[in-house]
């Protein structure tokens, strides 16, 4: 059942992530509601192959909520979480019952205030509403039905048939509450959309009862919701901090509410769920740093997930808003790329190898967070990050023992070469498999660049806006740009076969007195990099 409820969630996820305006529209709903999902698969192929009466219901229902604690993911995830946990307790509170229509409500009445009491100020139109609305209405089909418990005696087929008609009735509850949610939800009237997590209840109902009656059955028929179309500039509904943060925390006689206020003091749509052992933390701050803070003392915080919200709502509003082209969708890979880099023209080389760039500013020095929001926002589940400066090496390792996410850091040291080595790159490969051969890649390259120079040169050589240019740490050129950049090229292309030049802001030279300066014999292979204070920076293959 849990199968083929990630599985009808998984092959919709991205329609989920589409509708996702509240609470804010960042568009990784879908993702987060999956993510929980597989967790509780992961845990659940883990027991795969014991008999449950060896096991014991109440270990494999505890084994499955906590699963879901630990994989959730921002507020849908949360939610969902808790969903599975009320329900789990139901189930686990009535050893030796049959799994009836009777206990099947239970635990959904069970499930709608666990998502209640997970909320701090719980907004009706979203999938609290919809979980209770799927109670209310399997409360009272059971209240019609003649014979609402199961006989001991009954046969697996006839309780699968039972459950599987139970749950029509509550997915037809659900979809009549997705339906509804633009009437209890003005953001989502305005937008034209109903709510993404409640209609990701309903696909994962959907699933249930595709497993409850069998491998080959039909999987029921959910509407499809087209999202709203969203232009560059619309106003939508937008969080005032930047990163989604999410962590977990282990420790001894734990009590949410005891961090709730402080949390309060620093962000908002605060979630903080669990028991005495663990907590799982959602928070929307601009300092990742300062919620973790809070719980010093109190335990230790592992699985540090940080997303960066406003690259989510640029990413959902490139996706959605396509003028008719269709939407844009992330890739399936095993392995992605994280590339800290500058310049728009430098971001979109980088995005055609499929890599998520994070923006290193004019001093190419991004915080340890933001490459983590980078490897939260990578499809992969493993990582490979190109640090592209020396300076930034540090931040990256942090960044990787952060991460739950299995990552590498390959430390290139420069944009360009970064870029070069990503031909190597095999996005179905394992990371360590990767990282061995963008490494060897690394080594075969060679670079330079020709900037402005920031200052006068204290041995007279040359003034502060000449051009300086440098092959690898050492500089070989200064003066006029032309000549400067013809040497520098010429030494770079000995030996070598093509010379990748990423133009920068303010060059000096056009496209044509540039093309003439490639070496006799080597291949020039010039791009806009549009990265701030080199005028040009060049590998060499």
């Amino acid at each position: 059942m849990v199968s083929a409820a990630c599985a009808q969630l998984e092959a919709r996820r991205q329609e989920v992530n589409d509708l996702n305006v509240f609470p804010v529209a960042d568009g990784d709903t879908g993702d987060n509601m999956t993510q929980t999902l597989r967790a509780v698969m992961r845990e659940l192929d883990h027991l795969n192959g014991q008999p449950v009466d060896d096991v014991g219901r109440s270990e494999v229902v505890e084994a499955v909520a906590r699963a879901a604690l630990l994989g959730a993911r921002g507020n849908s995830g949360v939610i969902l979480s808790q969903i599975v946990r009320g329900a789990a307790e139901e189930l686990s509170s009535r050893p030796g019952e049959l799994v009836d229509p009777v206990l099947v409500s239970a635990a959904l009445a069970r499930a709608a205030d666990a998502a209640y009491s997970s909320v701090r100020d719980p907004a009706e139109g979203t999938m609290i509403t919809v979980v209770r609305e799927m109670a209310h209405r399997v409360a009272t089909e059971l209240a019609r039905m003649e014979t609402p418990r199961l006989a001991q005696d009954a046969s697996a087929q006839e309780q699968d048939r039972v459950l599987a008609e139970v749950l029509e009735k509550a997915l037809e509850a659900a979809e009549a509450s997705v339906e509804r949610s633009p009437d209890l939800l003005p953001v989502l009237r305005e937008h034209g959309v109903v709510d993404a997590g409640g209609y990701g209840v309903t696909l994962l109902v959907a699933g249930l009862i595709a497993g409850l009656r069998g491998q080959h059955a039909e999987v029921p028929d959910v509407p499809h919701y087209a999202p709203a179309e969203v232009h560059a500039g619309e106003e939508h509904e937008s969080s005032g901090y930047r990163y989604c943060t999410n962590f977990i925390v282990n420790g001894d006689s734990l009590q949410a509410r005891d961090f709730v206020p402080s949390l309060e003091e620093i962000g908002d749509s605060i979630l903080v769920v669990g028991d005495s052992r663990t907590l799982r933390v959602h928070v929307h701050i601009d300092d990742p740093e300062l919620a973790v803070a809070v719980f010093a003392g109190s335990g230790t915080v592992e699985r540090l997930d940080v997303a960066d919200m406003h690259e989510q709502e640029y990413q959902r509003t490139a996706r959605l808003g396509h003028n008719g082209t269709p939407p844009l969708r992330r890739p399936t890979m095993r392995c992605g790329i994280v590339a800290v880099a500058a310049g728009a023209g430098m971001r979109r080389l980088y995005e055609q190898f499929d890599a998520h760039v994070v923006e290193g500013g004019a001093t190419l020095n991004p915080s340890t967070f933001e490459i983590l929001a980078g490897i939260h926002e990578s499809p992969g589940d493993e990582v490979i990050v190109l640090p592209n400066s020396s300076n930034v090496i540090m931040a990256a390792d942090r960044a990787a023992d952060l991460s739950e996410k299995t990552v590498v850091v390959v430390e290139s040291l420069w944009p360009q070469a970064g870029l070069a080595c990503l031909v190597a790159h095999d996005s179905q490969a394992d990371s360590q498999t990767n990282a061995k051969q963008l490494r060897q890649a690394l080594s075969s390259i060679a670079t330079g660049f020709v900037a402005p120079a920031a200052r006068d040169d204290k041995q007279g050589r040359f003034r502060s806006g000449e051009a300086v240019g440098f092959v690898g740490e050492q500089l070989v050129a200064w003066g006029e740009p032309h000549p400067v950049l013809a040497s520098v090229l010429e030494q770079l292309g000995d030996g070598r076969e093509l010379l990748t030049l990423c133009e920068g802001e303010g060059a000096p030279l056009d496209a044509g007195a540039v093309e003439g300066l490639a070496p006799p014999g080597v291949e020039l292979d010039r791009h806009d990099g549009g990265q701030p204070h080199y005028w040009w920076l060049i590998a060499a293959e």
